[in-house]
C-alpha cells in the first residue's frame, strides 16, 4: 500500500464507524471546520446497524455515574445537546420520566447513595415514598424510589439517519460496505485500506464499537483492554399489557455486580421492552444463541480478563444463563418490580450485543476510553450512556484535533 499514490484521495479526516459516536464525531467536525473534507467508513450497508440501532433508546440523565467521570460529564451535556438536535431536526423524543425502585428495606441505603450521586451530577431527581411511586407507576412494588422526571426515550436510529443526511448534504463522503482491513500511520498521513478502496487522511478517528480493540490494533496501538461481547436478551409486553408501565422502571443496582439488572422501558414508537439479561455472546455479532464465531469465542474465553471475571461472578453468570433459556425465570426477575406480570404478558424481542471493554485483571472498564497518538484517535470503550452523550463525546474528540497538522 503506497502512501504516495496520487490517485488515492486525501481527506482532512477519516472516521471508522457508522454508529452514533462515529456519526456525531463527523458532524461535530463538520460544524467546527466547515468546508474540510470528511470520509466515513461503515462496514455494513446502513448506519446504526449494531449497538446504536439495537438499544432501547433511553435518554439517560447521568444519575448512576461517578461524579467527575467522563461518562457523568458528557451524559449531562450530551443529553441537552441531543434534545436540542432532536427538536431542531424533528426527531421524536419524549421525557417520560423514570423511577429507580427499592423493592425492600435492604435496598434503601443503596438507593440513597444513588440519589446522592445524582445530586452531585446535577440531575433533577426526587426521593419519593411508596405512595408517590404508586401514583407514578401504579403496578410497581417498592418501599421507596427515586423519580427522575428528566429521563426520556428517543429513536437513536433516526438520529443517525438524520446525521448521515446532514453530513452528505455538506459534502462528507460515507462509504458503506467498507470494512477497514489495514491502516498505515506515517509521519505525514494515515492510509486506510478497506473493502471499498483506500484513502489517505491527515487525521483518523476510529469509533468501531464491537471491533474497537481490533481496529485500534490495525492503527498500530496495543490497547490494555479487550472487547468481550455480552448479549442482552429482551421480551416485549403484548399490546394488552402495555398499560402496566407508564415510563421507565429500573431496579436499584447492586454495586457488587457488573450489570444493572432487568428493567422496563417504554419505547418511542410504542411498546414496552423488558430486560435485558447479560450472557456471553458466542460472536461479536451474536444476536442469537446459534450465532457462533469460533475466532471471536476463542478470543474471548482465553482472555485472562474474562477468565477472572467469570471466576468472580460465576453464580451471577449462571443466573443470567438460566434466564436466557427459561422464560419463567425471566418473568420471576421482572416480578420483583411488577408482581402481577405473567409469562402471557410478553413475547420475545430482538436481542442486542454490548461491546464490553475488559481489563486483564477482570475489571470492566468503567468509563469512556479514548486513546490517541499523533494522527489517530481511537474510541476504545463507549458503553451506556454513549448514545445519550454522543454529541458531546464527538465534540470532545474534535477538540483533541485542535492544533494538529
Amino acid at each position: 500500500m503506497s502512501t504516495n499514490n496520487p490517485s488515492t484521495p486525501l481527506y482532512d479526516v477519516a472516521i471508522v464507524g457508522g454508529g452514533i459516536v462515529g456519526l456525531a464525531t463527523a458532524w461535530q467536525f463538520q460544524q467546527k471546520y466547515p468546508g474540510r473534507s470528511i470520509v466515513l467508513f461503515e462496514k455494513e450497508s446502513e448506519v446504526a446497524f449494531h449497538q446504536t440501532g439495537r438499544n432501547s433508546g433511553v435518554l439517560h440523565s447521568g444519575i448512576y455515574y461517578k461524579p467527575g467521570s467522563l461518562r457523568a460529564v458528557t451524559c449531562r451535556t450530551g443529553k441537552l445537546a441531543m434534545e436540542r438536535f432532536c427538536t431542531e431536526h424533528d426527531v421524536p423524543y419524549d421525557l417520560c420520566g423514570k423511577v429507580i425502585v427499592a423493592v425492600d428495606e435492604s435496598e434503601v441505603l443503596r438507593l440513597e447513595n444513588i440519589y446522592e450521586r445524582g445530586q452531585q451530577n446535577g440531575v433533577s431527581c426526587e426521593m419519593i415514598s411508596a405512595d408517590r411511586l404508586r401514583e407514578i407507576e401504579p403496578h410497581v412494588a417498592g418501599v421507596q424510589a427515586i423519580h427522575v422526571p428528566e429521563s426520556g426515550i428517543v429513536d437513536y436510529k433516526a438520529v443517525c439517519v438524520k446525521l448521515a443526511g446532514l453530513l452528505t448534504e455538506q459534502g462528507a463522503e460515507l462509504k458503506f460496505n467498507a470494512k477497514v482491513t489495514e491502516i498505515k500511520d506515517s509521519a505525514n498521513e494515515c492510509v486506510v485500506e478497506s473493502s471499498a478502496g483506500a484513502v489517505r487522511a491527515k487525521q483518523l478517528i476510529t469509533c468501531a464499537g464491537l471491533y474497537s480493540d481490533r481496529v485500534a490494533k490495525l492503527s498500530g496501538r496495543n490497547p490494555d483492554t479487550k472487547i468481550v461481547p455480552f448479549r442482552g436478551e429482551y421480551y416485549e409486553l403484548v399490546p394488552e399489557s402495555e398499560s402496566l408501565v407508564n415510563g421507565l422502571i429500573y431496579p436499584t443496582p447492586d454495586p457488587r455486580f457488573p450489570f444493572l439488572g432487568v428493567h422496563f422501558t417504554r419505547m418511542i414508537h410504542g411498546g414496552v421492552e423488558c430486560g435485558p439479561n447479560a450472557v456471553l455472546a458466542f460472536a461479536r455479532e451474536g444476536y442469537r444463541l446459534r450465532d457462533v464465531n469460533l475466532y471471536d469465542l476463542f478470543d474471548a474465553v482465553t482472555y485472562p480478563g474474562f477468565l477472572r471475571l467469570a471466576c468472580k461472578y460465576w453464580q451471577t453468570g449462571l443466573g443470567e444463563m438460566w434466564r436466557s433459556i427459561s422464560k419463567q425465570a425471566f418473568v420471576k426477575a421482572l416480578q420483583r418490580l411488577i408482581p402481577m406480570i405473567t409469562a402471557e404478558d410478553m413475547h420475545s424481542s430482538p436481542a442486542g450485543v454490548r461491546a464490553q471493554a475488559l481489563q486483564r485483571d477482570g475489571q470492566l472498564a468503567d468509563d469512556f476510553l479514548i486513546d490517541q497518538s499523533e494522527r489517530v484517535i481511537n474510541v476504545l470503550n463507549a458503553p451506556s450512556p454513549a448514545a445519550t452523550a454522543a454529541l458531546d463525546i464527538g465534540k470532545q474528540i474534535v477538540e483533541k484535533l485542535e492544533g494538529r497538522r
